[in-house]
Parts: structure tokens; C-alpha cells; sequence
């Protein structure tokens, strides 16, 4: 079995899980067989002393498929 991992960027202005959420949710879209998830670094940005928004940088694995 080979599998592959990219990079992504989950964002959300609600928390850092439905960050993670978000990026899953969107690279299912077009990224079959998701099978891991390694959330590297979590960042926030500030605005007037609040938070306005999650970051959740995230390594996401894949099963490769063979051509028929």
C-alpha cells in the first residue's frame, strides 16, 4: 500500500475544531481514501485584541490508487 500526504490549511471564525473540520470536509471534495490527519500547527488571527479567525495546519494521508 502507498500513500500520499499534502498540506492544507483548515480556517474557521468559530473555533479551531471546526477548523480541522472545514479543511477535512473540503479536501474530501476532491482527495478519495482520506486515511490520517496530523494537525501540525494552529494559529490565530487578531484583530482589535479579539480572535476573528482559526487556523489549523494540517498533514492529510491518502491511499494512492493504481491505473487498471
Amino acid at each position: 500500500m502507498v500513500f500520499k500526504y499534502i498540506d492544507i490549511l483548515g480556517e474557521s471564525t468559530k473555533s479551531f475544531d471546526d477548523a480541522v473540520q472545514n479543511a477535512i470536509t473540503e479536501t474530501a471534495l476532491t482527495v478519495k481514501d482520506i486515511r490520517t490527519a496530523e494537525v501540525i500547527k494552529l494559529n490565530v488571527i487578531v484583530s482589535d485584541d479579539k480572535i476573528v479567525e482559526y487556523q489549523a495546519y494540517m498533514r492529510v494521508a491518502f491511499k494512492v490508487k493504481r491505473k487498471d
